[in-house]
């Protein structure tokens, strides 16, 4: 065989050899793509997104797009064919898979999390609209989740309300932790609850619940990588009664990124007049009790979908600024919010069409 022929069969078998690898071989990356995009204002699915009944609610116009991310799924393995295809798309992104799936986390244990902050943001979204229009809204902490063969699996549960611990009155959430972490691992501390049941009846009824039980437990030490203390093995949340119903109906979305749009929305459809005039805005950031926006994940291909789908504004979380601005769509003005308030103002000033005052992100945030 001629050399030259010998050198382009050997450099063929080689170039198939490492093709064959990278389609074979798995790589730890995840990706990242734009996912749906849904119109809070709107209907998804042949149903409105908020639905409010037991209060006077008023006509909309325009767009307030909540935003997601696609991702690959926890058990999908990546070969370097597709990664190197998604490093060199523009419209993905591809990221370590522990960034995705942390410690091994499985599909559903991820869609689980993502299920419950969900849930999370459509409360806090309900609570910080509510609060902003001056409409008062009951609040209490419960017992959020109770950690399987942990000291108070079965002597507390999801939904019990937590009114002391040791005889202090508990306020808010982090109270729980703080007094519980006064003991010493092996103590005992005594939670005073109304139990889940008893509440839910007293909703029912639309009665404050007042029968309380004292419940005692023997503390043990944390097992994680922070400095040993001692826990019981729950988390403490925050639950409301509302005076009137909203419901937020949007099924396959997870995670609590939506809370800001899904606060705007209902915020929208409780005063006069529309809060858009007639514009395509989108956004995300999370949304606590009090208003504050926080940071998402996957803001590039959040903005890149809002984009498509015609949007010309995109309200933004403040931590996500830089990132977002480092690669802005084309037509896309990225307006920088920290609260709720901001996000209101900023609404006012493009309805006006007083654009040149809207605090736009930057590279430096």
């Amino acid at each position: 065989m001629p050399r030259r022929t010998a050198t382009m069969l050997a450099s063929t078998l080689m170039l198939i050899a490492l093709l064959c690898a990278g389609v074979l071989i798995p790589v730890p990356y995840a990706e990242m793509s734009p996912g749906p995009t849904v119109n809070t204002l709107g209907n998804h699915d042949g149903a409105p997104v908020l639905q409010i009944t037991g209060h006077d609610t008023y006509k909309t116009s325009g767009n307030l797009n909540m935003t997601t991310v696609r991702v690959t799924s926890a058990d999908f393995r990546m070969n370097l064919v597709e990664a190197i295809y998604g490093w060199l798309d523009h419209d993905t992104k591809v990221v370590p898979h522990d960034t995705l799936y942390p410690n091994g986390t499985t599909e559903q244990q991820s869609s689980q999390q993502n299920a419950e902050e969900f849930s999370q943001s459509q409360e806090s979204a309900k609570v910080a609209a509510l609060k902003e229009l001056g409409i008062p809204v009951k609040s209490w902490v419960i017992v959020s989740t109770v950690v399987k063969d942990s000291p108070a699996e079965g002597k507390l549960h999801a939904g019990d309300v937590i009114k002391a611990v040791d005889g202090t009155a508990v306020k808010q959430p982090a109270d729980v932790a703080k007094f519980v972490t006064r003991h010493k691992p092996g103590q005992n501390v005594v939670f005073t609850v109304v139990p889940a049941k008893e509440q839910a009846a007293a909703e029912k009824a639309h009665r404050t619940a007042t029968k309380t039980q004292d419940v005692t437990i023997t503390t043990t030490t944390s097992d994680d990588s922070g400095a040993k203390r001692a826990i019981v093995g729950i988390s403490a949340g925050t639950d409301h009664t509302f005076p009137f119903t909203i419901d937020i109906k949007l099924a396959d979305v997870g995670g609590p990124s939506a809370g800001l749009m899904f606060a705007l929305g209902i915020y929208d459809k409780l005063t006069p007049g529309s809060l858009t005039g007639g514009k395509f805005i989108a956004g995300t950031g999370t949304i606590d009790d009090n208003g504050t926006v926080g940071p998402i994940g996957g803001i590039e291909m959040k903005t890149v979908g809002a984009r498509e789908k015609g949007a010309q504004y995109f309200l933004t979380p403040a931590d996500n600024c830089a990132s977002a601005a480092k690669d802005t769509p084309s037509g896309l003005t990225l307006v920088k919010v920290k609260t709720i308030g901001d996000a209101l103002d900023a609404l006012k000033d493009i309805r006006s069409g007083n654009t040149s005052a809207l605090p736009q992100c930057t590279t430096k945030g």
